[in-house]
């Protein structure tokens, strides 16, 4: 199993055993600008940290002519990141180009708000009122129960809650 290649009974290589794995689908060649400008990026060192690894995963996954064309494997345990990191900086360089491949991608999930406008009102409405009786002051799990109690929302957590009022500014103190 451990050769320099296997190839499939149509005699296609499918096993890279440098690699470990798969042969490489997306295949990292840089022009001598852009190796220029990782390494003057690297070498400032003042961008942020995940730029700046993603940055080193593309330098040291070059595969042109005096490039290191290191393997995931080797680029992952000399960076400290994981094989899978090293994959998806190597895809979207390719599919992309090198801006889109240093930076993070965009969250995709949209989360739905517990509160609406006229909710976060009658919050803000609550706090700036009085605490019910017997209690000196509002608690946060005190505004999450008043606001079910009086039916503004069917339910909600303290720290919605939290957010919320700490979006307003307002200061109760």
């Amino acid at each position: 199993m451990y050769g320099t290649l296997l190839a499939s009974w149509s005699g296609s290589p499918v096993f890279d055993a440098k690699e470990g794995v798969m042969e490489k689908r997306y295949r990292v060649t840089l022009t001598n600008q852009e190796r220029q400008d990782l390494e003057r990026l690297v070498s400032s060192g003042k961008s942020a940290a995940k730029k700046l690894t993603r940055a080193r995963v593309l330098l040291l996954a070059d595969q042109a002519e005096d490039g290191p064309a290191k393997s995931d494997s080797e680029i992952a345990a000399s960076l400290g990141c994981g094989r899978a990191t090293v994959e998806r900086v190597r895809k979207r360089f390719v599919e992309e180009c090198l801006e889109i491949a240093l930076q993070p991608v965009p969250a995709k999930r949209v989360y739905q708000r517990r509160l609406d406008g006229t909710a976060e009102a009658h919050l803000v409405a609550l706090a700036c009122g009085t605490p019910p009786e017997g209690r000196a002051r509002w608690t946060l799990r005190l505004f999450a129960d008043q606001m079910v109690a009086l039916e503004y929302v069917d339910s909600i957590s303290y720290e919605s809650v939290r957010r919320t009022l700490k979006k307003t500014n307002s200061s109760r103190g």
